[in-house]
């Protein structure tokens, strides 16, 4: 890049014009990924024109960036969304540190921390110094430094406008054909969105400044100074062994009580649960929260004992490493009790999103944990930055591949088929992610006609609700929502046999022979 100081400013440029291109005035759709992805390409140009060569540690992250940058144009569900975007943003952060070292999965929160700082102040600060990083180098090699001052221009055009504009006024005051040719090019050139156009130009050149700090921190830390962040010294142990086992003994003791607790209503099912003169939608509710705040801070306090407790002797450390899995595998039994309250939850109400998400983060946090304690019983403390990352990239890799709107239909469907309600307003309030699910149950004589039909009136519900579609072009093209649009295009014929009633609240739709009625909301709006 120093070698090329014109290409990098050129390549910001455009990207940052790109920046502007895609997003102004655009649904997130598939500019987001095209984004990413045109970063990365100018990344690795950039890259192989400073003579550096990617490490094939950085093979897996750009992989991983690319598969969620394709989530946020394949799924439509929100919270997939978000985080498909966080991560993608988060994983080329983590890249651009650690681009020519690779090393990634060795560093330490500490060494996180380090580097996301140094990132965030090369954004800076970097770009204003690399012109005199190009001279100095020049001069050292003995290369003719050419000093090329663009600011006498700047000064013309600015002295240029107000002078040309007085001259303009009145030489189109003085002929009315000159005024009218005039007026047509001012309309051509649309000067009434100057100040629009002042605001987007300020925006690309904060784009463009900004991506080209993150690609000279990319090239100019090479392998040695990242290195040294990632293996950043262990911060200092100040408290002593006896009061770290007081406390996590004391836990355990806790714990195990409240575990005791727990297993008659693992082996006692309904029946124990009224006898305490709970029903199942009490007990499912009753303490959830709380105890996804106990794995949470559980999770927190292993850690930091870890960091800041002297074990000064191979005992200590065995007992440590002991209180420490105790603590664990209570907390795992807590989040089985926890996950149990929320499947009577689920069997009573149904699923939803949020029950969907707090299924799927259990797993990861009881995962977590796990890696915890052995990293912990085999001395490998430094790795619980990368431990903790990598199950935050499973959870978000987990609800892509899951497709949450898609598993909400089935389960509802199959509770349904059981005898339970089937909530058609909420279904018919889910994203166009759930739209091929609905329309194979629709379309799937498997079924009793009383489910299809009230997965017509889902579909009938969604073409109803949808007054006039948005205007989009191919910058905001995303899957979901073309996939969907077809499928309810070609069912069109059969839909059309319900009525669709939205003059009352809540709007609801009249299936076919007037056989069943279905609410399309079920909230009023605020």
């Amino acid at each position: 890049m120093k070698r090329n100081p014109k290409v990098l400013w050129l390549v910001v440029l455009v990207l940052g014009w790109l920046f502007d291109f895609l997003f102004w005035k655009q649904a997130p759709g598939v500019n987001f990924a095209l984004f990413a992805g045109l970063c990365l390409a100018g990344g690795f140009l950039l890259l192989r024109l400073d003579q550096k060569r990617l490490a094939p540690g950085a093979v897996p992250l750009i992989a991983l960036i690319l598969f969620f940058a394709a989530m946020t144009f394949i799924r439509r569900e929100p919270l997939t969304l978000a985080l498909s975007g966080m991560s993608t943003l988060l994983l080329m952060g983590v890249l651009a540190i650690t681009l020519v070292d690779g090393d990634w999965l060795r560093y330490t929160l500490r060494g996180y921390i380090a580097g996301v700082l140094k990132l965030a102040v090369s954004m800076l600060v970097r770009p204003l110094f690399f012109k005199r990083e190009v001279h100095r180098e020049r001069l050292v090699a003995g290369q003719p430094v050419r000093r090329a001052n663009a600011w006498p221009v700047v000064r013309g055009v600015v002295i240029a406008i107000p002078v040309l504009l007085v001259f303009g006024a009145l030489l189109a005051s003085a002929d009315l054909v000159f005024g009218s040719r005039l007026d047509q090019l001012i309309r051509l050139l649309r000067l009434e969105n100057l100040p629009q156009y002042v605001f987007r130009l300020a925006y690309i050149l904060a784009a463009a400044y900004a991506l080209a700090g993150v690609f000279l921190h990319a090239s100019g830390y090479g392998r040695t100074a990242t290195r040294a962040s990632a293996e950043g010294a262990t911060p200092f142990a100040f408290l002593g062994f006896a009061e770290t086992a007081i406390v996590l003994g004391s836990v355990v003791i806790l714990f195990a009580a409240f575990v005791l607790v727990q297993f008659q209503y693992f082996f006692g099912g309904q029946v124990n649960i009224g006898v305490e003169g709970y029903t199942y939608a009490e007990y499912a509710r009753r303490g959830f929260g709380e105890l996804l705040v106990v794995a949470f801070f559980s999770l927190l306090l292993i850690l930091g004992f870890s960091v800041v407790t002297r074990r000064e002797s191979e005992m200590q450390r065995r007992l440590f490493s002991g209180l420490g899995f105790a603590v664990v595998a209570l907390v795992i039994v807590m989040l089985v009790s926890a996950y149990q309250r929320l499947a009577l939850y689920e069997a009573a109400y149904g699923f939803s999103r949020l029950r969907t998400y707090t299924n799927i983060l259990l797993i990861w946090i009881g995962i977590l944990l796990v890696v915890v304690s052995v990293l912990e019983i085999l001395r490998l403390e430094r790795a619980f930055a990368t431990a903790a990352l990598l199950a935050a990239i499973g959870f978000v890799i987990t609800l892509s591949l899951l497709n949450v709107d898609a598993f909400i239909v089935r389960q509802n469907v199959d509770r349904a088929m059981h005898g339970e309600t089937l909530d058609t307003a909420y279904l018919a309030s889910l994203s166009t992610d759930s739209v091929p699910a609905v329309a194979a149950i629709y379309g799937t004589d498997s079924h009793p006609a009383s489910i299809r039909e009230a997965m017509g009136a889902v579909l009938a519900c969604r073409v109803g609700l949808v007054t006039q579609p948005p205007s989009r072009d191919w910058r905001s093209f995303d899957l979901s929502t073309a996939q969907g649009a077809s499928l309810i295009a070609g069912l069109k014929p059969s839909l059309d046999t319900y009525q669709y009633v939205g003059g009352e609240w809540p709007s609801h739709v009249i299936a076919p022979g007037r056989t069943g009625e279905y609410d399309c909301q079920g909230f009023r709006p605020e």
